[in-house]
């Protein structure tokens, strides 16, 4: 049998704090109080699904302002 071929795993160590930060940032943005503390699984998966959208899009955003790429791009 292959290895692990677990998407879940984080590449760069350090990285699960800030990880964990963005998530809990997000999802007060959104207006879900003590998103930390809360069984995830008593939440309905869009609210789950929103945070990590959410996630996603403020990622992009940082990477593409790294990039440069965040100005004249058209959609």
């Amino acid at each position: 049998m292959a290895g692990n071929n677990n998407s879940n795993d984080i590449l760069v160590n350090n990285a699960r704090a800030a990880l964990n930060q963005l998530k809990n940032e997000t999802a007060s943005e959104l207006g879900i109080a003590n998103y930390a503390q809360q069984y995830k699984g008593d939440l309905p998966s869009r609210v789950n699904g929103s945070v990590g959208g959410y996630m996603v899009k403020k990622m992009i955003a940082l990477a593409e302002s790294q990039l440069g790429g965040g100005a004249g791009t058209t959609r």
